[in-house]
């Protein structure tokens, strides 16, 4: 028995791809993904000749209804590929952004975001290099992994 996996193709919406694997759960609560009222497919562990094993999350809305901050935040090498009635019309490279806001919490319990409860953790990418984010607040350290 060949084990094939055949999942419906989308007609408007975007495929994100190249996502490392195991990743794909975290990505759906960063994007909070459960809030759209749209049809959302994620496949684990898929075969890949590039990654060896990836994850892959289809989604059948605009692209404008994610943050594509927090998408580059989590993973900038992840492939986001735009459809258009069942093609691929164009694909999008990420990066990592230049600030990021409510992703990365202070650990700092000196930092005002500690005090001030409604206040946004806001983080500012300071050495792309090491992946290196600093607290726009307290200048608190935040490496990404």
């Amino acid at each position: 028995m060949n084990n094939t996996l055949n999942i419906g193709r989308i007609s408007d919406g975007f495929v994100l791809d190249h996502i490392q694997a195991g990743k794909s759960m975290d990505i759906y609560k960063y994007l909070r993904l459960d809030k759209l009222d749209c049809c959302v497919a994620i496949i684990k562990n898929a075969k890949s000749n590039k990654m060896g094993k990836k994850d892959i999350i289809k989604i059948e809305c605009p692209l404008e209804k994610i943050d594509l901050d927090i998408l580059g935040f989590i993973d900038h090498n992840i492939t986001v590929n735009i459809i258009e009635n069942e093609e691929i019309v164009n694909k999008k490279s990420l990066t990592l952004p230049k600030e990021i806001t409510n992703v990365i919490r202070c650990k700092n319990p000196r930092c005002i975001t500690s005090i001030e409860q409604e206040l946004d953790h806001v983080f500012i990418l300071t050495d792309p290099e090491k992946e290196e984010y600093r607290c726009k607040y307290c200048e608190e350290k935040y490496h990404r992994k």
